[in-house]
């Protein structure tokens, strides 16, 4: 009789630590970001946020995982520097406008999990027309981690003000190269670069010989304006500055895009 009660208790104890493992229960909180860490909104309010990743308007099709909200996220060196930047273009009557900044790791694994994925092409007529997706990761436009991650890198583009807003993009309508001219590609409020933002294509590489002219020449005051307060260009890619020297070199972070992690930074 006892060893059958010490059974019971023993299927009961079990019982109540399942109950009280729920996955309610072991939910982790969130990680929060390090101090250093901040709103692009807290520290310049002028500069234009059109975050694309928490739309469907993306290389993928869908929203990003770990994209919550959209808001830009930086170090806080990273964002003093657009501001200082932010000040000259002003003075000119332009404006930044930045499409992604801190990208959690989380995203990160999306992209590689997409890039696997040869099936799904949806988005293949505007990103990557020319590409073969097989080829993604060896020609360099999808990778395991992101510079993003440490916090420091931001795409942005320039705006001639007054700005007017981009109209939002509706899931499934006729998509055009982002190679294209400008006035055939999708819609954006950005001063013409010769290419889309995440145009998978060696004319989106900043020196290309083949964009001359006007488009040359916005690339060349992105640079050279971003250069100036401490922006380091990704050659392959007009629109990608990384700030250096970077606080986090070699950590990748994982905090979700949201005001949460950054609050009262």
């Amino acid at each position: 009789m006892r060893t059958a009660l010490r059974a019971l208790a023993a299927t009961a104890a079990a019982l109540l630590a399942v109950t009280a493992l729920s996955p309610a229960a072991q939910a982790r909180p969130e990680p929060r970001a390090p101090e250093e860490f901040v709103a692009l909104r807290s520290v310049d309010p002028t500069i234009i946020q059109e975050m694309r990743y928490t739309t469907a308007h993306t290389f993928l099709g869908e929203r990003v995982d770990g994209y919550r909200q959209p808001v830009c996220i930086l170090t806080r060196p990273a964002a003093r520097a657009l501001q200082l930047a932010q000040k000259r273009l002003l003075r000119q009557g332009y404006s930044l406008k930045v499409y992604d900044c801190y990208r959690p790791q989380r995203a990160v694994d999306h992209f590689v999990r997409w890039a696997k994925d040869l099936d799904d092409q949806v988005m293949k007529d505007e990103f990557y027309p020319l590409v073969d997706k097989e080829r993604l990761f060896e020609d360099g436009y999808i990778a395991e981690k992101s510079g993003h991650s440490r916090g420091s890198t931001v795409d942005l583009t320039l705006v001639r003000l007054p700005a007017l807003p981009t109209r939002p993009y509706r899931p499934g309508e006729p998509l055009s190269p982002c190679f294209a001219p400008k006035g055939e590609r999708f819609p954006d409020s950005s001063v013409d670069m010769g290419t889309g933002y995440d145009c998978f294509d060696t004319l989106s590489h900043t020196d290309d010989p083949r964009v001359q002219g006007l488009q040359r020449a916005n690339r060349q005051f992105l640079k050279r304006t971003l250069t100036e307060v401490g922006f380091v260009n990704l050659p392959e890619e007009w629109w990608h500055f990384t700030f250096r020297p970077e606080p986090f070199p070699d950590t990748y972070f994982d905090f979700p895009v949201h005001r949460r992690p950054v609050a009262g930074h």
